[in-house]
């Protein structure tokens, strides 16, 4: 049978309705009728014939609930007065038996547990079982002076055998009914716990994780089919198979949501951080330790007891997000050990093809679709890259050889450094290059002739090339004019 969640300010509403009737779990409310002095009797089975008191015989015994005020309640004070439709009530105190003993303290559990589960029930057999089980309680007798037909309704006790033959010769179902609650309160009753689990690992934003919402009876085992709704903060709640919204919405959002126990008492959700310290706050309806109720406000009326369910429980987990992680690249020349400023590089996956993944749980892609590409800079030839999700296995991969490194550059397997990023941590990679090779002679013909030594570099200018063009078309030139000054002579 399904259970919803109640909002505190109801449950303070709800615990303004107690009295010797025990008000519907949760408080069903029931379509609207004409106001009347009359009892209203709701859901359950009459029992014939009635218990005998005060030298009376009525023709039958109610067992189930009545209508109050818009309300399906139930009754305690056995053979009092039935409430009116329109009976008004003032705020009372611990429900105690009718020779006003306090409860024991498993019996005021019990009573809590099924008035949460079952007090809005529309069953008939449920009803009158819960109402055979609270006189059976709060009215047994001490002995059997208590159950005397000339006693009055204020100190009658309640005939329990005589009352569940009669509902086993005339309604079998209300009979079941009333062992299955007798099982469910003894395995069930509270007080409950509850506790969120979040995921043992480390979530990362924008990846869902699995956390876990148990809740426990008295005894330390799970209570299946409790309602819980979940509040994420910095998270989101996945809406898919295992939780069902609140109201509609997207796959992901940071909305509430509300989902319901499995059989051992928990239920796991996924949760996908969006910002780091997510969060998933808990609340539900549980029972409460020991019922209260309400009296009447004309006395000899019977008392309306509360839902049980007022009671609130909450909880809270908080997940860790690791810590984003950073890489320093440094460039240098593979011989001098001097740092290479203005070389491209890409900062890749393992794979070295995808690009590395950001904090945010995005790849570092640039414009182009591919992995990022950064520049070393300064005399030392780094760069370095922030927010990086960790752990992570990273490579950064040189895309074009800087001027002066072009000869011994393969582009089908340029050179790269890889290594792991951790939380909180800086990873640091070297990548060498080796300098293109100076010539010391040129051969030219058979003969080998002397140049000057020196670094060169493999780029030049325009301007340069043009220069050495001009000095040599230059010589050329001169040499023409003394020649013609020899042969004048």
């Amino acid at each position: 049978m399904g259970w919803i969640t109640r909002p505190s300010v109801r449950s303070r509403a709800l615990t303004s309705l107690i009295a010797t009737c025990l008000l519907g779990a949760l408080s069903a409310t029931v379509a609207a009728t004409p106001a009347s002095a009359d009892p209203k009797e709701g859901v359950g089975y009459s029992v014939i014939p009635g218990q005998p008191y005060n030298n009376l015989n009525p023709d039958h015994d109610w067992l189930g609930t009545y209508v109050v005020n818009g309300k399906q309640v139930f009754c305690v004070s056995f053979k009092q007065k039935a409430p009116d439709t329109d009976e008004e009530y003032k705020p009372g105190d611990e429900l105690l038996d009718k020779w006003g003993q306090k409860l024991p303290e498993n019996v005021a559990a019990n009573i809590s547990y099924l008035l949460l589960r079952y007090g809005q029930t529309q069953d008939n057999a449920e009803a009158a079982a819960l109402a055979h089980l609270l006189h059976s309680w709060t009215a047994k007798p001490r002995s059997d002076a208590d159950t005397g037909p000339s006693l009055p309704s204020t100190k009658i006790g309640y005939k329990i055998e005589d009352h569940f033959d009669k509902l086993k010769a005339k309604h079998s179902d209300a009979a079941t009914a009333v062992e299955k609650l007798t099982k469910d309160a003894e395995a069930n009753r509270g007080p409950w716990t509850t506790a969120i689990a979040p995921p043992k690992e480390d979530q990362h934003i924008g990846t869902a994780g699995e956390w876990t919402i148990s809740v426990k009876n008295a005894k330390g085992k799970g209570v299946s089919g409790v309602p819980v709704r979940l509040t994420p903060s910095n998270a989101a709640v996945d809406s898919g198979d295992t939780t069902t919204p609140a109201s509609t919405s997207t796959a992901k959002a940071e909305k509430a949501v509300t989902v319901k126990t499995g059989e051992d008492g928990t239920v796991a959700v996924k949760v996908t951080p969006t910002a780091d310290q997510p969060k998933l706050a808990s609340s539900l309806s549980a029972p409460a330790d020991r019922p209260y109720v309400q009296f009447p406000v004309m006395t000899g009326v019977q008392k309306v007891v509360s839902t049980g369910g007022e009671k609130e429980l909450k909880a809270q987990g908080v997940a860790v997000v690791s810590k984003p992680g950073k890489v320093q690249v440094t460039k240098v020349d593979a011989k001098t050990g001097k740092g290479i400023a203005g070389a491209a590089l890409r900062i890749t996956a393992k794979d070295k093809a995808t690009a590395a993944v950001g904090h945010d749980g995005k790849p570092l892609s640039g414009a182009d679709g591919k992995p990022a590409v950064v520049t070393t800079e300064g005399e030392n030839g780094t760069v370095t890259v922030e927010n990086l999700r960790t752990p992570q296995e990273i490579c950064v991969v040189e895309v074009n050889a800087p001027p002066g490194y072009t000869n011994a550059f393969d582009p089908k397997n340029p050179p790269s450094a890889c290594g792991e990023v951790k939380s909180g941590e800086t990873l640091a990679l070297k990548v060498a290059n080796t300098p293109n090779e100076v010539p010391r002679t040129i051969p030219a013909g058979d003969r080998p002739v002397a140049m000057m030594q020196g670094t060169v570099e493999n780029s030049a200018s325009t301007a340069g090339i043009l220069g050495v063009g001009a000095l040599a078309l230059l010589g050329s030139v001169m040499v023409g004019v003394a020649a013609r000054r020899s042969s004048r002579r």
